[in-house]
This record gives structure tokens, sequence and C-alpha cells, in this order.
């Protein structure tokens, strides 16, 4: 839902007050908030295949990159501070990390033991 809002506010909201370039900023906050809350929604669907600790911090990871990255963004388009850019990439080490742990949860998951 929050996706859905920022995706129809860049696309009315926003398009007369920044640059085309700025624009296109907030089109990629967008595009991968959306791509990993559907990460997020498939752990859960997932979750009693996987592994319960790395599906977390797959969990985790995704979340925190969704704030760092498409919230610098969002800081970024919003305030035109330049600095909120800086921290972007550490958003997109946080999904890369989510989603490397989500694959060892997904072939360690049949092998998961009741205290998992």
């Amino acid at each position: 839902m929050l996706g859905v809002g920022t995706g129809a506010f860049g696309a009315h909201g926003l398009k007369a007050h920044v640059s085309a370039d700025m624009l296109a900023v907030w089109q990629t906050a967008v595009l991968y908030q959306f791509v990993h809350a559907l990460g997020l929604l498939g752990i859960a669907a997932l979750r009693p295949r996987l592994c319960r600790r790395l599906s977390s911090a797959a969990a985790v990871f995704l979340l925190a990159g969704i704030l760092i990255f498409s919230g610098s963004l969002y800081v970024l388009v919003l305030s035109g501070l330049r600095m909120a850019g800086a921290v972007t990439p550490l958003g997109g080490v946080a999904f890369m990390i989510g989603w490397l742990l989500l694959a060892l949860a997904a072939l360690r998951g049949g092998r998961q033991t009741s205290g998992d």
C-alpha cells in the first residue's frame, strides 16, 4: 500500500515540482520498494519451508534495504540533500545480503531442527 502511495505521489504530486532526473530517481526508489516488499511477502508465504533464523535475518536485511535505499532516494528527491544519496549504496548492500540469506534459508529449509 505504501508503495502504491509513493508511486502515485511521484506520478501526480511531484511531476510539476522536480526535474525529470529527480522523478526518475523517485521511480527507482518506488520500484525497489515494490520488488523487495514482494520479497518480504514471499518470505512470509514460504516461512514453513525455510530455515527460520536465516529467513528472519533475510527479512530484516530486505526491510533495512527498503528503508535505507528507497528512503534515502525519497529524501534526496524531496529535500535536494545530495548527502542522502551517499547512504543509498548501503541499502543496496542490505538488499544483496537479504537475498543471499533467503537463498541460504531455502537451501537449509529441509534440514532445520525443532530449535531453528
